[in-house]
């Protein structure tokens, strides 16, 4: 069966509500994972979510920072919030959706929010650097990497805030010292990546040698013309679910929305 995930740091889920039904309305995913959610689970808008087909909502949000929520067409069996580096700020969630949801063999679905990392890439002076760098070694550590790394079905999302590779950015060389393309934070994600096995999934779609962006800076004058963008945000496929993604999607015209998120959604279809 086709069965279509969505990512996306929605960078406030109550105020761009609008755009994220009128968006849901066109694309009709099974699975929806937001990030940035900015709000408490009790204010969660629920309803409106149910509203508009997507009655299954697990949640992990608190007020004003961080949060990560996955809404779904169908029936979530069970649900897992870890917590990172001893710090109750609302990072992760997992889903896992089975036989109601019309899945022959279970599938786990990891939506996260990997911390940004401050402005200086140098954890000495910057606690906000040195807590990204910590939180991608307990990944690469974690049951999540090491269960997938030995045969579990899942597939982990998010705003992971690295841009590992050369074109994940829009110039190599001038964003080398910049937080989320470092070396140090480049090497960290690799880790990780190799400890689970995980397959990237947008790259399989688009070629290594290719430009490929999922978030602009608001601070651009002009996003679209200076197209100064990075990939933030990632797709990722354990390997028993190799060869399983059909198709790939970076939306990028949500970007020029009204009071848009800096990151725009991306869209996998999988044949499970």
């Amino acid at each position: 069966m086709r069965f279509t995930v969505i990512t996306w740091n929605i960078n406030s889920v109550r105020l761009r509500l609008p755009q994220v039904k009128r968006f849901l309305k066109r694309h009709a995913p099974d699975v929806l994972c937001l990030q940035e959610t900015k709000c408490p689970d009790d204010k969660f808008p629920r309803k409106q979510f149910a509203e508009i087909g997507y009655p299954h909502v697990e949640i992990y949000g608190q007020k004003g920072y961080h949060g990560v929520a996955t809404v779904s067409r169908h029936p979530i069996e069970s649900a897992e919030r870890e917590k990172f580096c001893r710090k109750e700020d609302c990072r992760h969630l997992s889903v896992v959706l089975g036989a109601a949801a019309g899945l022959a063999q279970p599938i786990t679905i990891h939506n996260f929010y990997v911390p940004a990392g401050g402005d200086e890439p140098d954890p000495e002076i910057n606690e906000k650097f040195a807590h990204k760098l910590a939180f991608l070694d307990e990944l690469a550590a974690h049951a999540i990497s090491l269960d997938a790394k030995a045969g579990a079905r899942s597939i982990l999302v998010g705003d992971l805030n690295v841009a590992p590779l050369e074109h994940d950015v829009w110039s190599h060389k001038q964003l080398l010292n910049v937080v989320s393309h470092t070396p140090v934070e480049v090497e960290k994600f690799r880790v990780f990546q190799q400890a689970g096995g995980w397959i990237d999934v947008m790259r399989g779609f688009v070629p290594a040698s290719e430009k490929l962006y999922t978030w602009w800076s608001y601070r651009a004058a002009d996003w679209e013309i200076s197209d100064r963008g990075r990939r933030l945000d990632h797709v990722w496929a354990s390997p028993a679910l190799r060869g399983t993604a059909r198709k790939m999607s970076v939306i990028r015209n949500t970007r020029g929305w009204k009071q848009p998120s800096d990151h725009v959604p991306v869209i996998v279809a999988f044949d499970f």
